[in-house]
């Protein structure tokens, strides 16, 4: 039973699929049931609802629909990717360059690489947890043969120096073209333009429930001629990379939610508007506290993550302090945050053990309210003052 309204804040985690995605959904779930590999009528018709999907996913990156596979979410496509290039490769050398920051599904997927053979360097970040072109440049060596480096970070919003990275790398390939180039933009769906021929991207990560699409969706950008190793045998679906009987409903729900991308500029500014408010209101109104990241109206900030350190307040007690009034948020990347594990990205970017453990992500949607901010700003004083006393 809801007793308060729900003031949603936990975005970078996952969204809500818009009505639009639902339909779509049901609608193909009722109708179009046919295995799209058959070649009779429903099967027909189910690979157009996939033809259709894989378009319009390819329009949103100005490339080719033959570029674009699906996988079953963000973390299929990182190992896809970096597994899949990293095998494809492994008789032209064995190292591989990523960074501190990097979400868990390509960090641990580098640490079980090197298990398997593979050097890998892992690039620092400066105190705002943006990578650094000159670390990539003395990184490089002529046996690289795979960069992965996110887009913006899940869990502070930093945006990396895509183009910066995108123009390093290409100076190495003129050599012999290598390394291969990977980039997690589960986060920038939505939010940021992505165009990875343009700047040079190999491959792309995408995830449909980050953007209001269905969770267990997936696509993966490869551009053409770039070798890879499929990571999962079977009956050659996804352009022989990716085996499996398609889930049609679910590649539905992500064409329909890229279908909605059309206010994507002006959503932004909404978001960074509201990342705004909370960021003000927060360090003005409350006593030590500090903003983990980019500050507000810095073109490498994303618009709709902010993440606050509140010192003497144990994160977790403040996170469920808030869900007692309704506001839902995080302490940090939701695939990790039941683990007993370090925070690796904050501790990158030089915190304290202390405002490590204070920490809270907001994260935003274009329907979040400035109402609501205001809400989320009275309760945080009020919480904190409270949990401040018993310390």
């Amino acid at each position: 039973m809801i007793l308060k309204q729900e003031i949603y804040l936990d975005n970078a985690a996952t969204t809500k699929p818009t009505k639009a995605v639902v339909q779509e959904m049901v609608q193909c779930l009722e109708h179009i049931y046919g295995n799209p590999s058959s070649v009779h009528r429903l099967g027909v018709e189910a690979e157009r609802v996939v033809t259709r999907a894989r378009e319009a996913v390819a329009g949103i990156l100005k490339a080719n629909p033959k570029e674009v596979i699906f996988t079953s979410g963000g973390s299929e496509s990182n190992n896809l990717a970096i597994k899949g290039a990293a095998y494809a490769l492994a008789k032209r050398g064995k190292h591989i360059i990523t960074s501190e920051i990097e979400h868990s599904a390509v960090y641990s997927l580098c640490q079980d690489l090197e298990e398997d053979g593979f050097e890998v360097t892992v690039l620092p970040v400066d105190k705002e947890g943006i990578v650094q072109t000159n670390d990539l440049k003395a990184a490089l060596r002529e046996d690289t043969i795979l960069v992965t480096i996110m887009y913006v970070n899940n869990e502070t919003g930093a945006i990396q120096p895509i183009e910066e990275i995108g123009k390093v790398i290409d100076a190495a390939k003129e050599a012999n073209k290598i390394p291969l180039w990977h980039v997690d933009a589960v986060q920038a769906l939505g939010k940021i333009p992505l165009y990875p021929a343009k700047m040079g991207i190999n491959m792309l990560s995408l995830s449909a429930h980050k953007a209001h699409g269905p969770k267990g969706i997936g696509a993966l950008y490869i551009s053409k001629g770039t070798p890879l190793h499929p990571q999962i045998s079977g009956g050659g679906q996804e352009m022989g990379l990716r085996s499996g009987t398609e889930n049609v409903p679910a590649i539905a729900g992500f064409r329909a939610a890229v279908s909605d991308f059309k206010e994507m500029q002006q959503d932004a500014k909404h978001m960074a508007k509201l990342r705004q408010m909370l960021v003000e209101g927060i360090l003005k109104n409350i006593p030590d506290t500090r903003l983990n990241g980019l500050p507000p109206g810095n073109e490498q900030a994303a618009p709709h993550i902010a993440n606050i350190s509140f010192t003497g307040v144990r994160g977790e007690v403040l996170l469920h302090s808030l869900e007692g009034e309704g506001i839902f948020t995080s302490t940090g990347s939701a695939c990790s945050s039941r683990k007993a594990v370090e925070h690796r990205v904050l501790n990158a970017m030089g915190l304290s053990n202390e405002e490590m453990e204070g920490a809270i992500r907001f994260s935003f949607n274009a329907q979040n309210s400035e109402e609501e901010v205001v809400i989320v700003i009275e309760k945080l004083k009020e919480i904190v003052k409270e949990l401040r006393s018993f310390a």
